[in-house]
């Protein structure tokens, strides 16, 4: 990371409350934390839960609890399930999110899609969306009919990024024609990010490599809506904390869970030291900004 990364207004910690925390998301958490730290940014804690039929209290808890457990700080957002649920919830912002998607289907930026991901996979083993509706002209108000944006336009797409600048890229093939409203009428993951990143004023974004695709997607649906704050923000996509089989954690991986080694009895400094053993090193972490620091230099 170059010496000098320049300043920022806020970044966000944005964890999905469908399970409990796991080691690679204090990695995340920490490396967010402090990049903030150096770089003067606010922390926005924002809890993606439109997945609603995941989303879990306990797991909401779990947040909190994670967090305040391993000192992690954060200056906006919610500090308990309470204020969590009466004010921060993606639920309250479904008004902004409609009014997006409408402005694509007026702008003819989107279509109707009616393929089940079992048909798409059945058509390409990649799972990558062959285009089946695209020229179908589905009306949009058909049951059980996802939403997905035209990508046929192939536009070059620069993004900010912490380590190597403004990048020059285009959206790779596996988000071709990518979906913002699903079949159940919510809007996307991609969409919903997104628009919090604008409503909130991000323009800093630290997240796992693997959300790469995302981060190209995000860019060419902000184009769509006309947004052009969005290519101001800066992005740093970090290395993953992965298994001995080379497989990313998951939160399927209970006993990587903070919530599982908390009844354990262990204690920040061995969970930020186990991460630290995983990626290589076995010098004693005490908190997160030591782990920071070891992985940033």
């Amino acid at each position: 990371m170059p010496e000098s990364i320049g300043v920022f207004k806020k970044t966000r910690i944005a964890p999905t409350p469908s399970g409990f925390l796991h080691l690679g998301n204090v990695l995340s958490f920490a490396l967010t934390a402090a990049i903030a730290q150096k770089t003067g940014a606010k922390i926005l804690l924002r809890i993606d839960d439109l997945d609603r039929e995941r989303v879990n209290k306990l797991y909401v808890q779990d947040i909190f609890d994670t967090l305040n457990f391993l000192e992690i700080p954060w200056d906006e957002g919610p500090r308990n399930l309470h204020e969590y649920e009466s004010i921060y919830s993606q639920q309250h912002r479904m008004a902004i999110y409609q009014a997006a998607l409408q402005q694509l289907k007026e702008s003819g930026e989107v279509f109707a899609c009616q393929c089940s991901r079992a048909q798409i996979h059945n058509q390409n083993a990649d799972d990558i969306y062959p285009g089946t509706c695209r020229n179908q002209q589905i009306p949009f108000e058909t049951p059980d009919t996802a939403w997905r944006l035209h990508t046929g336009d192939k536009r070059e797409l620069l993004i900010n990024t912490l380590n190597d600048g403004l990048v020059k890229t285009s959206l790779p093939v596996v988000m071709q024609d990518f979906i913002v409203k699903k079949k159940d009428g919510n809007p996307s993951y991609q969409l919903a990010s997104v628009i919090d990143d604008l409503f909130f004023g991000v323009d800093l974004v630290v997240r796992g490599e693997d959300l790469w695709p995302s981060t190209q997607a995000q860019h060419y649906l902000a184009l769509s809506l006309q947004q052009a704050y969005f290519q101001q923000i800066t992005f740093h996509h970090h290395s993953l904390l992965m298994e001995p089989s080379d497989k990313k954690l998951s939160k399927s991986a209970g006993a990587t869970s903070v919530h599982y080694l908390r009844e354990q009895g262990k204690k920040p400094a061995e969970i930020y030291s186990a991460i630290a053993r995983i990626k290589g090193n076995n010098e004693p972490i005490n908190n997160w900004q030591q782990l920071a620091a070891l992985l940033i230099n």
